[in-house]
C-alpha cells in the first residue's frame, strides 16, 4: 500500500478529537480560577487568582489545590495547541488530494495499465523489486540452519524468530545480504527496507555477548559501518543476548514498530 500522508492525518485528527474532549471534561471538574507563581528573593509563593474574593495566598496545606490548578493550567494549554492543530489539520484534509501519485498508475484502465510505464512504483511493487535482485548471502551448511516463515535458512533460532517477526509485520528484508564497507564485503544479519522513507537500514543480532572474541569482532563491524556513513540509531541497529541472558522479543517488537516500518 502506498504512503498516503491523508490517512495519517486523519489518524491524527482523531486522536486530537479524543484528546480535546478528554481534557474539556476533565475541565469542568477543575477548580474555579487559576494559580500564579510569584518569585520573591530565592523563594516563590503560590497565589489562587480569578476567585469574586480576590486573590488568595496558598500554603503547603493547600498542596492538593495547588496540584489540581497547575494541572488545570496545562491543561488549558493542551486544549489550545490541540484546537488549533486540530483546525491546521481540517485545512489540510480539505485540500489534500484524495489520491497520492503512487496511486494513479493502479487506476488506470486494463488496456492503459498494459502500455503505461508507471514512474513511481507503490510500496508493494517497489518492495518486490527490491526482493527480487538476486545476491549471493554468505556460505553456510543448511544442515545445522533454521527455515524462516520466508524460506530462509538462519544460523540460530534467535535469527529465526527476528526473520519471522520482521515477516509476520510485512517487513521487507534480506538475510546475510553482502554488503561493500571500504574495501571489504561484509553480510549483515538484516538488511531492511524501511517503506516510510524507502531506505535500507541493518539490524546485525549479537547473540555471543559473553565471548569476548566475538564482541571484539562486532566492535570492528561497527567501526566499518561508521566508515560508510551507516550509524547506531540511524540506519543500524542491534539485538543482543548471551548464555544467561536469552533474546527479549519485546524489544524486538518495539524495534519493528518504531524504526522498521
Amino acid at each position: 500500500m502506498s504512503i498516503n500522508l491523508r490517512t495519517e492525518l486523519i489518524k491524527r485528527q482523531a486522536l486530537v478529537t479524543q484528546t480535546i474532549s478528554e481534557i474539556e471534561k476533565k475541565l469542568k471538574a477543575s477548580p474555579e480560577g487559576r494559580i500564579s507563581i510569584k518569585h520573591r528573593k530565592n523563594t516563590f509563593h503560590y497565589y489562587h487568582e480569578g476567585l469574586e474574593s480576590g486573590m488568595k495566598y496558598l500554603n503547603m496545606d493547600n498542596a492538593e489545590l495547588i496540584k489540581k490548578l497547575i494541572q488545570k493550567n496545562y491543561l488549558e494549554n493542551v486544549l489550545k495547541a490541540a484546537k488549533l492543530e486540530s483546525s491546521a489539520i481540517q485545512k489540510s484534509l480539505e485540500i489534500y488530494p484524495e489520491a497520492v501519485m503512487e496511486e494513479i498508475f493502479d487506476s488506470l484502465t486494463p488496456e492503459r495499465k498494459k502500455l503505461a510505464k508507471p514512474i513511481v512504483l507503490s510500496d508493494e511493487e517497489y518492495a518486490n523489486k527490491w526482493l527480487a535482485q538476486p545476491y549471493k548471502r554468505k556460505p553456510s551448511n543448511k544442515d545445522n540452519t533454521f527455515v524462516t516463515l520466508k524460506g530462509d535458512h538462519v544460523r540460530s533460532k534467535s535469527e529465526l524468530v527476528i526473520a519471522d517477526r520482521l515477516w509476520a509485520n510485512g517487513i521487507p528484508y534480506k538475510y546475510e545480504c553482502p554488503l561493500l564497507v571500504g574495501n571489504e564485503i561484509i553480510h549483515p544479519d538484516f538488511s531492511i527496507l524501511r517503506m516510510s522513507d524507502r531506505k535500507i537500514v541493518y539490524l546485525e543480532h549479537c547473540g555471543k555477548m559473553d565471548d569476548p572474541n566475538y564482541t571484539e569482532d562486532m566492535v570492528k563491524r561497527v567501526n566499518l559501518y561508521s566508515q560508510e556513513k551507516i550509524f547506531q540509531g540511524d540506519r543500524l541497529f542491534f539485538s543482543f543476548e548471551s548464555s544467561t541472558t536469552p533474546l527479549n522479543t519485546d524489544v524486538i517488537d518495539d524495534m519493528i514498530r518504531t524504526n522498521f516500518k
